[in-house]
């Protein structure tokens, strides 16, 4: 399927070609971030859907009323540990989106350690406790911060989510496979219906060593349904085989995993995503005689 489909998601993957390419900018000219300074942390944007500014002393007039949040089904905290998992499991959506997107991933400080501001959405003015960074986040969300930081580590060792260039859509050095591919539940068939409730791509090895990078195909799988669904995981060269990354909905530290202790997956596995998670796959060349 051509990369030069119209969906604002598949756009903002590719570092928004839709608008620098033309003007001649390349991926690295698209800054993307979740949250920022302004508006919700990223804690927040999963656990409420109204601003609570009336602290800020305008009578909750200020800050944006349009915060594109979502409570998980009950406005702020909550003992629930099912809304605390599914809120969780965002946060990690959202990461992963971010990291395997073109263009400069920007995180709010605090973020990958799950910092909340009470649902103030504009919070600049308050130089009180609950508005500092508490770093004893760092223990009690060790578990968001290691998925953030393997991320992170992950990104950088693969020079394809950090193009100079622009994905084509094309195979352009022989590989025998686009650059970039796009998937549903089944490979090569996308969801870019009206309704679409997944979201699929796989990035191609070869071109990631052709950019200098270490060669191994990448596969990104977004269920954002309300029930699970099963993808089938896209074919690889002969020789090769799928490694599991990361899985969102799992619980630390089984949810990402360190280079080389990445777990085989079987030749004909089909991921079932449960519903509002995400997964990453490594293709990986077999080693003769056995698995890499």
């Amino acid at each position: 399927a051509s990369c030069r489909n119209e969906s604002v998601w598949i756009q903002r993957i590719m570092g928004s070609p839709d608008l620098y390419r033309e003007s001649g900018r390349k991926p690295s000219a698209s800054v993307n971030f979740i949250t920022c300074h302004d508006g919700f942390t990223l804690a927040d944007l999963f656990a409420y859907e109204k601003k609570y500014n009336l602290e800020n002393g305008e009578n909750n007039k200020d800050g944006g009323d349009d915060n594109w949040s979502w409570n998980c089904g009950t406005e702020g905290p909550t003992a629930d540990s099912e809304i605390n998992d599914l809120r969780l499991r965002c946060a990690k959506n959202a990461m992963t989106l971010l990291m395997v997107s073109q263009g400069v991933p920007m995180l709010y400080m605090g973020d990958e350690m799950g910092r909340t501001q009470r649902g103030n959405n504009n919070a600049y003015c308050h130089d009180k406790e609950w508005n500092w960074l508490d770093w004893n986040l760092v223990a009690q969300n060790a578990g968001l911060l290691r998925y953030t930081r393997l991320l992170i580590a992950f990104r950088r060792a693969h020079a394809s989510l950090h193009r100079p260039d622009w994905f084509t859509g094309e195979d352009g050095i022989g590989s025998g496979y686009t650059d970039i591919s796009w998937h549903g539940v089944e490979p090569e068939k996308p969801d870019w219906g009206e309704h679409s409730h997944s979201l699929a791509f796989m990035i191609c090895g070869q071109h990631d060593h052709a950019l200098g990078g270490c060669g191994e195909f990448l596969y990104a799988a977004f269920n954002m349904h309300t029930e699970p669904l099963d993808f089938a995981l896209p074919r690889l060269p002969a020789g090769w085989s799928w490694r599991l990354l990361a899985d969102s909905s799992r619980p630390s530290p089984e949810d990402i995993y360190e280079r080389g202790h990445e777990p085989l997956l079987p030749a004909d596995a089909r991921l079932s995503l449960i519903p509002k998670s995400c997964v990453l796959c490594l293709g990986r060349e077999d080693i003769v005689n056995g698995h890499g």
